[in-house]
């Protein structure tokens, strides 16, 4: 970075570029950088569902950020595709095979304008499963994760904005309640504004490198996420199932997802054999036509945990030019456009599409 960006963010990951591309679009020069890959950790290992799960049983501030977004992402994906990769938004529907909070669910779905219908026998005659007041949402969508990623990437290069990858932030200079500059791996940048956008990491690199600040520090910590993926034929299944706590995600090209664990274990992101048994036993017995496919791939992630899941989206109250856009939990692509239109309408002084006083630092979150 050769000219002081008007706004810096700390993390490549979907928050980070989709509040670096936010940003942009309102004119400011951009920079992000990122300690290793761009959108390497939680937001390329999850499962790509635009709806939180059963969003009737979360606390509302989860569901303003995600149907906000739901409004955003066709023109986004849309303009994506357009301009440098395809990231596969897909309104496949999702069919939630159990739910004993069926008027909760449905008085929810009427409240936000989310079409509904019970799910008849119809849709079992694939799957292994005890139905339980089961709800087909048709117009829930996906995206393919990675590709969303890689087309938001390739998007901002084309745009002009800077992201420098592998390279880690080590030092934050303060003085009069200002950030002056940040020293990383490789080298000193001056600073005007400064985003913490990085994930699970947030709240480690906070107390790290602002230690007089600890009681300001954001409540994050990782929650370990493990996934599968099965090498299925398009038409496998045309739709997302949850049943329980648990998830298939059918690509475009077949390929089938399942999910996934929430375990707490640190920044440790090794897989294990008991979670590979467990997904893959799920997943073999509610989609018994997988048994003709082979399981190609395993992976873990690690998600940005809050207490309840609320992320945090503000201006630090005492750091002038700090600001906070992390601990999404499990839901970052699900929140991640709304989530980025807030933090840049607190910067901008723009109003607020949604309330924002759920997000705040000084909020239970």
């Amino acid at each position: 970075m050769t000219l002081t960006p008007d706004i810096t963010v700390i993390g490549g990951g979907i928050i980070g570029l989709l509040t670096a591309r936010e940003l942009f679009l309102a004119g400011a020069k951009v920079a992000i950088i990122e300690k290793n890959e761009i959108g390497r950790e939680a937001s390329w290992a999850g499962g790509g569902i635009l709806l939180p799960l059963y969003p009737w049983r979360q606390p509302e501030a989860i569901s303003s950020l995600a149907l906000q977004s739901l409004k955003l992402y066709p023109a986004l994906t849309a303009q994506l595709k357009a301009s440098s990769i395809d990231p596969e938004w897909n309104p496949c529907g999702l069919l939630m095979t159990k739910n004993p909070d069926f008027d909760q669910a449905i008085a929810w779905c009427g409240t936000h304008h989310i079409d509904y219908k019970k799910a008849g026998n119809e849709f079992f005659n694939l799957l292994n499963t005890h139905p339980d007041q089961p709800l087909w949402l048709p117009g829930i969508a996906q995206a393919r994760n990675p590709r969303l990623i890689k087309a938001l990437k390739q998007d901002l290069v084309n745009k002009g904005v800077a992201i420098l990858e592998h390279c880690e932030l080590t030092d934050i200079s303060v003085a009069n309640k200002r950030i002056l500059d940040i020293k990383t791996s490789s080298g000193r940048f001056t600073i005007n504004r400064l985003i913490l956008s990085a994930g699970a990491w947030t709240g480690q690199l906070f107390r790290r490198l602002l230690p007089i600040l600890q009681d300001q520090a954001p409540q994050i910590a990782p929650v370990k996420g493990q996934m599968l993926l099965f090498d299925a034929k398009p038409g496998t299944l045309p739709f997302m199932v949850l049943d329980d706590d648990q998830y298939l995600i059918p690509r475009l090209d077949g390929k089938i997802l399942a999910g996934s664990t929430v375990e707490q274990n640190g920044f440790n992101k090794t897989t294990s054999a008991e979670a590979k048994d467990r997904l893959s036993a799920f997943a073999l017995n509610l989609l018994p036509a997988l048994t003709n496919f082979p399981l190609t791939r395993h992976w873990a992630g690690l998600r940005p945990g809050t207490e309840h899941g609320i992320p945090y989206i503000d201006r630090h109250p005492e750091i002038s030019n700090l600001y906070i856009n992390a601990g999404h939990f499990r839901n970052g692509l699900v929140m991640g456009p709304a989530s980025a239109q807030l933090m840049a309408d607190l910067i901008l002084n723009r109003p607020t599409s949604i309330a924002p006083e759920p997000y705040k630092l000084s909020s239970p979150h």
